[in-house]
């Protein structure tokens, strides 16, 4: 194996491609940007001041050899998508199956597909427009389509994450997303199977984004990159630090917002050098230090009991389930813990509540189909995502219920 000229230093190195590079870690080791003095096939000119190396790429931790120099992880590590070694079903192979509708079903895909799972805490995305990015700070909440940071690190730029828009939209200078932990795994579901083959039936003209292949992974040209939905698509309730990031041309990620669970609202982190980022935002001050996230009201909660009572609650994680309370000696662990909300029916189709106005139901569609679709005259909002507005008299089974959750 050959070693450039530069990475014979002290510092993390990565071997790829036959060539050990100095490397930056990504996400807690699920990518990497591997930079060269000289041009090499893959990378890209991306100089950097005060640096030597001015060719760049970015590489999934699964696209690298050996990690040469790295620490010990702070945390444990998200379980890797394996694929199977064989010497005519390589990733080629794998990739060619996940984008085929016919093949979700085959045994090596579904195979390769179960390999990806959340866990509490796992990091989750979902990449925002900058509508979307607004709404968030307003009080709208992670639904629909998302995924693992550890499957998508490698993505750093506009161009790059352009792939996971739920819109369809074309790259600009700048994406946004949003950062959170997994509360529980039970809040999410694959894709796939007699649950989800409506989505992959919709035709074009209802549906935004690109289309549900019905493998459980992203449509693309030269990624395989498992995806999520939350369960029935419906909301789920932001957990303490959630995370709005900016990632630019150069590959930079700024953190512009972190989640603030006691106060609903998000703190401004971003400084003045990149607050620029915020400019297309509408509705959007960049100099506001603080947005309360309580215009929207809210379609979900948490709540948890404590010495015979019961509360809201937050989930804190790693660390765990507690009272949602602004002092720090309030601040109790639950002794149980769920997750509210509200379900009817209307027209057939299954739908969370998400707000009432004026004997009015905001609806959204649990299992959206053609079927569903066209007798409710659902709209879709985004991939997957489709919701109407529902005359209270006419919902049936208008009910409140709680997903319990365990506590370890």
């Amino acid at each position: 194996m050959s070693v450039t000229p530069q990475a014979r230093g002290t510092g993390l190195h990565v071997t790829f491609g036959g060539a050990t590079y100095p490397a930056e870690e990504i996400a807690r080791g699920a990518a990497y940007e591997l930079r060269s003095a000289e041009e090499v096939p893959g990378f890209e000119w991306a100089p950097r001041a005060g640096s030597t190396l001015p060719w760049r790429r970015f590489a999934h931790v699964t696209e690298v050899g050996a990690v040469l120099g790295a620490t010990e992880p702070a945390e444990d590590p998200e379980s890797p998508l394996l694929v199977p070694l064989h010497r005519e079903r390589g990733w080629s192979y794998v990739h060619q199956l996940s984008q085929q509708p016919s093949a979700a079903g085959d045994p090596t895909l579904v195979a390769v597909r179960a390999s990806a799972v959340v866990r509490r805490g796992t990091r989750m995305v979902k990449v925002l427009s900058t509508g979307q990015l607004a709404a968030v700070v307003r009080g709208w909440l992670p639904h629909g389509f998302c995924f693992r940071e550890h499957d998508v690190a490698h993505l750093r730029t506009p161009s790059g994450l352009a792939v996971l828009r739920g819109d369809g939209a074309a790259a600009g200078d700048v994406a946004y997303a949003l950062h959170w932990r997994a509360v529980d795994p039970t809040d999410y579901d694959v894709p796939v199977g007699p649950a989800h083959r409506g989505l992959p039936a919709l035709p074009s003209r209802d549906r935004a984004g690109p289309p549900v292949l019905g493998t459980g992974f992203v449509p693309s040209s030269g990624q395989l990159i498992p995806e999520f939905v939350t369960r029935d698509f419906t909301d789920l309730p932001l957990p303490a630090n959630a995370t709005l990031l900016a990632y630019t041309t150069d590959g930079v990620e700024v953190v512009l917002y972190r989640y603030q669970a006691e106060q609903r609202g998000w703190l401004r982190m971003v400084g003045p050098r990149f607050r620029h980022l915020l400019a297309g935002v509408p509705g959007l001050s960049p100099d506001q230090e603080y947005l309360p996230a309580g215009d929207l009201p809210r379609s979900t909660q948490l709540v948890g009991g404590y010495a015979g009572g019961e509360y809201e609650a937050v989930a804190d994680l790693p660390g765990g389930f507690r009272v949602l309370a602004m002092t720090r000696a309030t601040r109790y662990p639950v002794e149980w813990v769920a997750r509210r909300l509200r379900l009817a029916q209307w027209r057939g189709a299954r739908c969370q509540v998400l707000r009432e106005e004026s004997g009015w139901l905001r609806l959204r569609l649990c299992a959206p189909d053609p079927d569903a679709v066209a007798a409710t005259g659902a709209q879709c909002q985004e991939r997957g995502v489709y919701e109407v507005w529902a005359p209270g008299a006419e919902v049936t089974d208008d009910r409140v219920m709680d997903v319990p959750y365990p506590l370890a």
